[in-house]
């Protein structure tokens, strides 16, 4: 069984590195980095701050960017392009082939995740006063490790990059150890962030097992709205919307996950909350976030396995 849900996942992060639009984010991400480190230069002694607090904003949303497209239309290019048949013909579950799926797509997600915290993390070295040659020797010395690993693993080069992004993460942390406090908010923020698109990616395996891309995508970004949102709507004003609006959308708060918890205020972050750990707070939000993940793909997997293909 575990075989054979690698075997899906390994497929489906192949296929999703290859795609143009993962690029796109990733140069995306690398612009913004760029804009911290403008907007910094206009702060007032805060580049540091701007470059941790920007470079852990867009970690959450592209990472839920991508979640929510490879999350829609992963499984139905396969149900366009007919390729999900003779793969289910064979001793294969269809939750086995769904939790695949889902798998394949966390596991782009935490590529681009980590490679991404690694840019933010050498950026905020720059900004900490770190030397730029101990910020540049081991940024080019990890692109010559994937250029040598890439060159040897000719058949699976495209896997090299899973080990390779979460060994550059560590490198630049070290690197930025000038920023001490604002690392760890980076870090931190980053570990929040997969935790989060895990459930977004939930999500999009759900309503991608039973409906089309664009309502998946539709349905996907409208319960993520909702659930940053679930705190406010919980405690919406009963005199101002009245009784049954203000216990409806209390109600929608109490069923959506809240996704708020996975953007806490930046003193938490830094350990500076009394009785609040920085990681026995990000332990939370993963079990959190794996208790919904389980329960969404559970009803994936029902909704996917009554799916009628003809």
């Amino acid at each position: 069984m575990t075989s054979r849900i690698l075997v899906i996942a390994l497929n489906t992060y192949r296929e999703a590195v290859r795609a143009r639009l993962l690029i796109g984010v990733f140069g995306l991400a690398l612009a913004t980095c760029f804009y911290a480190v403008v907007v910094g230069a206009f702060s007032l002694h805060n580049e540091v701050r701007v470059v941790a607090d920007l470079g852990a904003a867009s970690l959450s949303l592209y990472g839920v960017l991508i979640a929510v497209v490879l999350g829609s239309t992963s499984l139905y290019r396969e149900l366009e392009h007919k390729t999900v048949f003779p793969i289910l013909s064979r001793p294969i579950r269809r939750w086995e082939y769904l939790v695949g799926k889902y798998l394949g797509t966390m596991l782009t997600v935490t590529v681009f995740v980590a490679t991404d915290t690694a840019a933010i993390l050498g950026t905020l070295a720059l900004e900490a006063g770190q030397s730029t040659s101990k910020v540049v020797a081991p940024f080019v010395a990890m692109l010559g490790v994937l250029g040598i690993a890439v060159a040897r693993a000719r058949y699976r080069r495209v896997f090299v990059a899973i080990p390779w992004s979460v060994m550059f993460a560590v490198v630049m942390w070290s690197v930025a150890s000038p920023a001490l406090e604002d690392r760890q908010l980076v870090v931190a923020g980053a570990l929040l962030s997969i935790s989060e698109v895990a459930i977004v990616a939930a999500l999009a395996t759900l309503f991608a097992s039973f409906s089309s891309p664009f309502l998946t995508a539709t349905f996907t970004a409208g319960v993520f709205a909702i659930g940053r949102s679930s705190d406010m709507l919980a405690h919406i004003p009963k005199k101002m919307f009245g009784e049954a609006v203000a216990l409806g959308f209390a109600g929608i708060a109490r069923v959506v996950p809240n996704l708020h918890v996975y953007v806490p205020p930046r003193p938490l972050l830094l350990g500076q909350v009394a009785g609040q750990p920085v990681w026995r707070y990000v332990g939370f939000a993963a079990v959190h976030a794996a208790f919904y993940v389980t329960a969404l793909l559970v009803g994936g997997s029902l909704a996917f396995r009554k799916r009628d293909f003809s």
